[in-house]
């Protein structure tokens, strides 16, 4: 269905609701990849797309490439195939998923981005993400206010993800100059596991690191269960997402989590539908929708609750 029949069903149907009517049409199909669907950040964002895409009768087609980027293309190319109406983009690479993109175009596919941009932000008609630049800089912000004196830390960022990149680089930035020495630096793929086994091999070379920075929460949360392996009792460690599990270890008061730059999936989930159904109705949308991202620590986790996501 093109854009031009598929906003002409919305806006009867839109108009319909409003009367207490219904109309009678084939629902839309919405195409959705992520970089890891078994990721707890991207399981709350497809939970909560899937329910405002089926209330409005419509279906959410969901696909896990498991941050494979070869998987990710083949899966974006058999959505194509199966007629998909739009794609809903989180890519496992920025620069690998073009040819994906290129398939999508073909067929005049409307793309949205979200969480994290693509290498050609052209492709897409929209894109809904964190400023992620900023998630990382006000932890490092922390860092510097709680350990003037600097120190060695380690780094476990995820070069192919744009997203972890810009929250690297915020990181950085902030405590550039102010006395720290990166003895690693190290690709972790975003993942608990991998994280982990990384984390337990630099701390037999590097005990003495005052802080850990990772470039999302399972990361750091696979920092965090090495450091206690290795018996770490004076370090801290700061993820990205506000995630549930890391708010619940601030808020234990006993855990070297330090601090998380939080973001909203529900946030990103809601704000990217919004975006793909006034699209779809003729509206104008912009470019880019920014969502706000800030500093959890033990001090203020209680006004964001441990049981689920901000």
């Amino acid at each position: 269905m093109k854009r031009k029949a598929v906003g002409a069903v919305l806006a009867a149907t839109m108009v319909a609701a409003m009367a207490g009517m219904t109309v009678s049409a084939e629902g839309l199909k919405i195409g959705y990849t992520c970089m890891d669907g078994t990721n707890p950040f991207f399981v709350t964002i497809e939970e909560r797309m899937r329910e405002l895409v089926e209330e409005q009768g419509d279906e959410l087609i969901a696909v896990d490439p498991a941050n494979d980027v070869t998987l990710q293309i083949t899966q974006v190319e058999d959505l194509v195939v199966q007629g998909i109406d739009a794609m809903l983009m989180n890519p496992a690479e920025a620069e690998g998923i073009l040819p994906a993109l290129d398939a999508l175009k073909a067929e005049d596919i409307p793309i949205i981005g979200f969480d994290t941009e693509v290498a050609d932000m052209s492709y897409l008609l929209s894109y809904v993400g964190s400023d992620n630049y900023n998630a990382g800089k006000v932890c490092g912000e922390d860092l510097v206010k709680k350990c003037p004196d600097g120190g060695k830390i380690i780094v476990l960022d995820s070069p192919t993800m744009n997203s972890v990149v810009d929250r690297t680089n915020g990181f950085l930035d902030a405590i550039e100059g102010k006395g720290f020495e990166i003895v690693a630096q190290q690709d972790a793929k975003g993942n608990l596991e991998v994280s982990m086994g990384i984390t337990e091999d630099l701390l037999q070379a590097n005990s003495d690191v005052v802080a850990i920075f990772g470039g999302n929460d399972p990361t750091a949360l696979g920092a965090l269960a090495a450091a206690n392996a290795a018996g770490i009792t004076d370090c801290m460690i700061y993820g990205v997402d506000g995630s549930p599990d890391i708010k619940a270890e601030l808020a234990s008061g006993e855990s070297l989590i330090e601090g998380t730059g939080a973001q909203s999936p529900v946030t990103i989930a809601e704000t990217t539908i919004d975006v793909l159904y006034k699209y779809l109705a003729g509206e104008e949308v912009d470019e880019r929708y920014p969502v706000e991202t800030f500093l959890i620590t033990a001090d203020n986790v209680e006004e964001y609750g441990v049981d689920g996501w901000q």
